[in-house]
């Protein structure tokens, strides 16, 4: 089973200078997803339990729109192991102009991670 959302960075997502985004807000992309796959999958929200790995490998930047997939790999009695990828797939180009921006024929991939969300057996409902 597989999710994906997009969203938009804003300036409220910049953290630091240069507009840079703090990755904890790809994290919480990524628990946003787990959390679909989970009332999907289970009837329930779930818990996530943790990352096993985690990769920032490209910066973001406030008015960058990403794309955060999702999907659960491997289930077990109340665990799902999900592995994820954010992408960025559109991006400003602040050295053409004040508005300029290009939509990437290949999106860069800013961070990957996987780990384990749980359901505890009286909360799953499918």
């Amino acid at each position: 089973m597989k999710s994906t959302i997009r969203v938009r960075m804003s300036m409220h997502d910049a953290h630091y200078g240069g507009n840079l985004v703090d990755g904890a807000r790809i994290l919480q992309l990524f628990g946003d997803v787990a959390t679909e796959l989970l009332i999907r999958n289970d009837g329930d929200e779930g818990l996530f339990r943790a990352y096993d790995n985690i990769e920032f490998l490209a910066p973001v930047y406030a008015g960058d729109y990403i794309e955060v997939c999702g999907e659960i790999v491997q289930t077990g009695n109340t665990s799902r192991k999900m592995i994820f990828e954010a992408k960025k797939v559109i991006t400003l180009r602040p050295d053409i102009n004040d508005s300029a921006a290009d939509f990437l024929d290949e999106p860069i991939i800013v961070c990957r991670a996987s780990g384990t969300c749980v359901v505890p057996k009286d909360k799953k409902r499918k």
